[in-house]
């Protein structure tokens, strides 16, 4: 099959590989349809190439249709349409039973300490190969992939992989008061669907921060209020104070993670650890900072005192300097995680309705045959053409 495959810094390729085949009875081969770039597939892109093997299948984002089945799946047939979830969950331990599926303990990574094995996404979560190819093996058949009806398009159901359940456990972390304000910093995808659906669960206002103009234009056509950070020379505080009755946001999403602006000295630690020898690299990267926080230290700016910041930007670094006196003072409530995207399915299923609440159809900027993969990562990355979100079709 042809599939995209990591092979260094900024060097992602389309190969041909083996196909993958059923090894476990609950096994399914998902012929994929569609399947998403996401913004943290730049950072195995550029950054986190100390734990990639040449070769590598990236891609958490696909669905399809169901190929085969191993003999004790009953809860699908060949022919069936499914998304397939970003966590590696089995649906049925202590910490699934617990709506906790991206600590799934059948699948935890304990060899590296981290939690759900992920699809397409380094050692450190399992290396699973991913989505960006033309057939995937998927796990725990009866419990995993997210069965949804023929019809619609692809773009109606594909998000329920992760850009949905990671925006909507961004909003219920923050679990925004009624008539909040809130704050998300940074409209890329996550960033755009969390404002969404705040909006949608009642949010007076929404703020939404970045310095994409592409980015803005679309929030702003959604009913977010936009500010473009480099307009704003530094003030990004004193002016969402000035729209928050002097006190700050209810709530702040943080939807930037290790790809904040701003922080020349962490970008090029970034840069030296990404020439290090592999296992130097995963070392230094394991034990030490190389993050850039300046949208984490936005957020604990513009949060009101008591008020909640919900982190959804992925951080790689382990001992990132945090602001511990200022979130103490503040009496900030702090919640991160990757997205536990089972528990959050049948919240969402019922708004991709003909109706449509949240805009997902249209929700691409960009469609593009599989071949293409590595063109649009390296436009992806440079953030040209309009690219938002993309979109692959095998």
């Amino acid at each position: 099959m042809r599939a995209l495959t990591w092979h260094g810094k900024r060097d992602v390729r389309i190969d041909t590989v083996p196909d993958p085949k059923i090894t476990e009875p609950t096994d399914v081969l998902v012929k994929i349809t569609s399947t998403g770039i996401c913004g943290s597939d730049l950072h195995l892109y550029e950054v986190l190439g100390p734990y990639l093997e040449p070769g590598d299948i990236l891609g958490h984002e696909p669905m399809g249709l169901v190929e085969e089945v191993g003999p004790e799946v009953t809860a699908l047939a060949p022919g069936d349409r499914v998304v397939v979830p970003f966590n590696v969950s089995c649906g049925s331990c202590w910490m699934c039973d617990r709506g906790l599926h991206s600590q799934c303990e059948t699948t935890q990574v304990r060899e590296h300490g981290m939690g759900a094995s992920l699809f397409g996404y380094t050692k450190l979560y399992g290396q699973v190969p991913g989505g960006q190819a033309e057939f995937l093996r998927v796990p725990f058949g009866n419990t995993l992939p997210v069965k949804v009806p023929h019809g619609p398009p692809d773009e109606r159901f594909v998000y329920l992989s992760d850009v949905l359940p990671t925006a909507w456990q961004a909003v219920a972390y923050a679990d925004p008061p009624p008539d909040a304000h809130v704050v998300v910093l940074g409209l890329g995808p996550i960033g755009d669907m969390a404002a969404r659906i705040a909006l949608h669960r009642g949010a007076r206002q929404v703020i939404g921060v970045d310095l994409v103009p592409e980015r803005l234009a679309r929030a702003r056509a959604r009913g977010v209020h936009t500010l473009n950070v480099d307009e704003l020379g530094g003030d990004l505080g004193d002016e969402v104070r000035r729209l928050t009755d002097g006190r700050g946001a209810d709530v702040v999403i943080e939807a930037v993670g290790m790809e904040a602006h701003g922080a020349p000295v962490a970008k090029a630690a970034q840069q030296f650890v990404g020439l290090l020898p592999d296992r130097l690299a995963e070392k230094l990267m394991a034990r030490a900072g190389v993050d850039r926080m300046a949208a984490f230290h936005a957020a604990v700016d513009v949060v009101r005192r008591g008020g909640t910041i919900s982190v959804v930007g992925v951080y790689g670094g382990a001992m990132d300097p945090l602001p511990l006196l200022t979130l103490f003072d503040k009496q900030v409530q702090l919640r991160m995680g990757q997205a536990n995207v089972r528990r959050w399915v049948d919240d969402i299923l019922p708004l991709l309705d003909d109706e449509d609440a949240l805009g997902v159809e249209g929700f691409a900027t960009h469609q593009l045959p599989l071949e293409d993969g590595p063109q649009a990562y390296k436009t992806f990355q440079a953030k040209e053409d309009g690219m938002i979100k993309t979109l692959l079709q095998p």
